[in-house]
């Protein structure tokens, strides 16, 4: 009896994380994540020497640099597992990885909240920028953000994450039915509501702001430095309605179908996936070096003045 509820309990899990139609594109995203997230690593730091290391929007790029790179770095444990179908790296080590992906999201849309609440600042005062007053207070406030993650925000979800059940420790990111206790859940829906709230706020001021500009700079748009600026917040908010949001709302429905009894089903899987699409915001660097290209904005120009000529 003993062995046959342990071997129940082992297909249970397998069902749980192995999905072998949706296993091929999980692979294939996250050996694309990896590749672009790391050329989007590498390019952005060139660009950074050039830009203002006083600047608050240059101090949170820099800290959204760092996010990713942490978050890259568990992204080849996640492909080994993909392709192994076993975890062999211990329970413990598990629960990080798998807890990453949701803190890379959550501080990738911080900081993304960051940078565009200094932007709609500068826009709405009328200032060139926003700085702090010596480097050292930019790299203090950094360290401090830094700090209060590593101390508080990293080591509570850690040492809460799946410690309400017992999990095999060959099969990782099984973890969803911690979801099943009523109190995590309503944390959940707060953390929910929240982000769809902020995230429709942002988009609100950047539709008020792009309209206020189109009225008065119609003609000459696309020669005004601060348009393309405009157009950088843009792209934000892109990723987080592209990337972020569909998950969020995917999850209203998935918590309220993992605290039924059933632990298991497609809806799991789903889950994994609209996780794993949040991990694509790791091109924001990339996209956001090549945005501020010359060669970007000139083709930008070529296509608008081809689109008058017809």
């Amino acid at each position: 009896m003993v062995d046959h509820n342990i071997t129940r309990d082992h297909l249970v899990f397998r069902n749980c994380s192995y999905n072998p139609v949706g296993t091929p594109y999980l692979t294939w995203l996250y050996c694309v994540v990896l590749v672009g997230g790391l050329l989007g690593v590498i390019s952005i730091l060139f660009l950074l020497m050039k830009m203002n290391t006083r600047s608050v929007t240059t101090t949170a790029v820099v800290n959204l640099v760092v996010v990713h790179s942490v978050f890259l770095l568990t992204v080849p444990f996640r492909l080994i597992y993909l392709i192994k179908q076993t975890w062999i790296f211990g329970l413990s080590f598990c629960k990080f990885v798998s807890s990453m992906l949701h803190i890379h999201m959550y501080l990738t849309f911080l900081f993304y909240v960051v940078i565009l609440v200094i932007r709609y600042l500068i826009f709405f005062k009328r200032k060139d920028k926003v700085e702090f007053y010596r480097k050292l207070h930019a790299v203090a406030a950094s360290a401090g953000m830094w700090l209060l993650v590593i101390v508080i925000v990293v080591p509570l979800v850690v040492s809460q994450y799946g410690t309400k059940e017992k999990y095999d420790e060959k099969h990782c990111f099984t973890f969803h039915r911690e979801l099943a206790s009523k109190h995590v859940r309503v944390i959940n829906y707060m953390i929910i509501i929240i982000v769809i709230a902020i995230a429709v706020i942002l988009l609100a001021f950047q539709v008020f702001i792009i309209v206020s500009m189109v009225r008065k700079i119609r003609h000459s748009l696309l020669s005004h430095q601060e348009f393309w600026a405009q157009l950088k917040n843009l792209f934000f908010i892109g990723v987080i309605f592209t990337c972020f949001l569909p998950c969020q709302f995917f999850r209203i429905y998935y918590l309220q179908v993992v605290a039924r009894p059933e632990p298991c089903g497609s809806n799991v899987f789903y889950n994994e996936i609209f996780l794993s699409v949040t991990a694509i915001s790791c091109f924001d660097l990339l996209l956001f070096v090549l945005g501020g290209s010359h060669w970007f904005k000139q083709k930008i120009i070529d296509l608008r003045n081809c689109l008058l000529c017809r």
